[in-house]
């Protein structure tokens, strides 16, 4: 779900996203999950994990993806 969340580009599609999967959130912590998701910026080994489907570790932490999704 997370991975459709960001997806989303305004706060009323995410809202009814959210909504579909039963998920109840107001416009106000929608449109502050739109922000923050604006912000992130993913640096060169978010990527590859990204691109790569999240298998991607030779050795780092891969536990920082779960925690940034």
């Amino acid at each position: 779900m997370a991975m459709r969340a960001m997806r989303c580009e305004t706060k009323e599609e995410l809202i009814a996203m959210v909504a579909r999967e039963g998920v109840e959130v107001t416009p106000e912590e929608a449109e502050a999950y739109m922000a923050e998701m604006a912000d992130l910026e993913l640096d060169e080994e978010l990527l590859m994990n990204v691109a790569g489907g999240g298998c991607y570790d030779k050795g780092h932490n891969s536990d920082r993806v779960t925690r940034i999704i």
